[in-house]
């Protein structure tokens, strides 16, 4: 997968953030060397927050979003304030640009502060330096910069670089597989099936398969049994969720099998989260409610995972009345409390730092989180099997004990 290929997910995600009128605009038109953001000299030109997906050297794959001004006011501008703020939760970087001119103000403050809260790194850059008769000396995090003369703007560049934090190598499958096994990927090809093409988890597992090695098979549901019956035992099975129940009652107990949507809640950094998480449908009462959130938006079709599968299969195992409700995309509610559990999709479209944030406000509210691949094996009895190679440090070869 090319640099311009790259998910969103996999992204560094850096947000610039300030006052309005502060040039940020102009700032990141100046770094990213494109017409990105409109200019103008009227206050609250950006009124919304605009993201472009680019290959910005030295730091490679990057995400760049520009935010309208936090000293937003007005009912709308308390929209758009709280718009920042969203970026905040998915920003592996902030970049703080001020009027080098009038310097900081109470708003800019504000921000230092949440990103000292959430533990973001970031930059202040004072933009319209050119203005200046005399430039004061730079901290360590800070650079004076004009956007309009580009004026020390690749020497922001490679601050930016130096200061996002290096993303940990984490790996979905091939530190888990070996060179020579043989990988079954069973994938259902239904209504809710993107036509042409699979979804970002089964692409990118194909991916680690071939990476390691490895033999990627893939069948869909129905195929299952045959390529089972024709030759060798599978070194381990990984199937959609969705039809975790049908794999399972086809595969043999001593053949290692998960799912695509357990691969990516370890991925992601939440697996032993969503494992906890997913007992308390154990505990649902008549009238719990239950938060479903997807972060992808999509056609939903009549018989979707998210809004009918999971919320028909919960009725049934509880036998309880559930209250369900859904949040999709970007859109994720700051007040978990009246919910008595939360079942994210794997966040395969979610960067790591929005994914973990999530997980984390609903910690804080002490409401359970857990993942749709977690919670549907322990609905079907199956959580156990389905965690065990992913958990194992290697899946045996065949003919090994596990």
């Amino acid at each position: 997968m090319g640099m311009n290929d790259t998910p969103s997910g996999e992204r560094t995600h850096i947000g610039f953030f300030g006052k309005r009128n502060a040039g940020k605009s102009s700032v990141v038109n100046a770094v990213t060397g494109q017409d990105l953001a409109v200019v103008s000299p009227v206050e609250g030109t950006t009124t919304d927050p605009v993201s472009k997906a680019m290959e910005l050297l030295p730091l490679g794959p990057v995400m760049i979003i520009d935010t309208p001004g936090f000293d937003d006011s007005g009912s709308l501008g308390r929209l758009r304030v709280r718009k920042t703020r969203e970026i905040l939760n998915r920003s592996d970087l902030a970049i703080l640009v001020i009027d080098a001119v009038k310097g900081p103000g109470g708003a800019d403050h504000e921000l230092i502060d949440i990103f000292r809260e959430k533990e973001i790194p970031y930059l202040i850059v004072y933009n319209k330096c050119d203005l200046l008769e005399e430039l004061p000396p730079a901290g360590k995090n800070e650079i004076y910069v004009s956007a309009t003369e580009k004026i020390r703007i690749q020497e922001l560049k490679e601050m930016m670089a130096a200061a996002a934090l290096k993303k940990e190598e984490r790996k979905l499958l091939s530190d888990l597989i070996s060179p020579g096994q043989r990988i079954v990927l069973v994938v259902p090809i239904d209504k809710a099936a993107p036509k042409g093409r699979l979804i970002l988890p089964q692409q990118q597992v194909i991916r680690e398969v071939l990476d390691t090695g490895a033999y990627a098979v893939c069948t869909r549901e129905d195929g299952l049994q045959g390529l089972l019956e024709g030759g060798e035992d599978p070194d381990l099975i990984i199937t959609d969720s969705q039809v975790f129940e049908q794999v399972a009652c086809l595969v043999p107990e001593h053949i290692p099998m998960t799912s695509f949507s357990i691969l990516m809640a370890r991925y992601k950094g939440f697996l032993e989260s969503a494992v906890e998480g997913c007992r308390a449908i154990d505990n649902l009462k008549d009238g719990s409610r239950i938060l479903i959130s997807e972060g992808c938006t999509h056609h939903r079709q009549c018989d979707d995972i998210g809004t009918v599968k999971i919320p028909a299969w919960i009725r049934e195992y509880t036998g309880k009345e559930i209250t369900f409700e859904t949040s999709s995309g970007r859109s994720f509610p700051e007040d978990l409390s009246s919910y008595d559990l939360v079942i994210h999709c794997g966040g395969c479209m979610l960067n790591q730092r929005e994914l973990r944030y999530r997980m984390k406000q609903a910690g804080d509210q002490n409401v359970p989180f857990t993942n749709y691949g977690t919670a549907i094996a322990m609905m079907k009895g199956i959580l156990a099997r389905s965690i065990r190679p992913v958990l194992s440090r290697k899946v045996p070869q065949r003919g090994q004990a596990e």
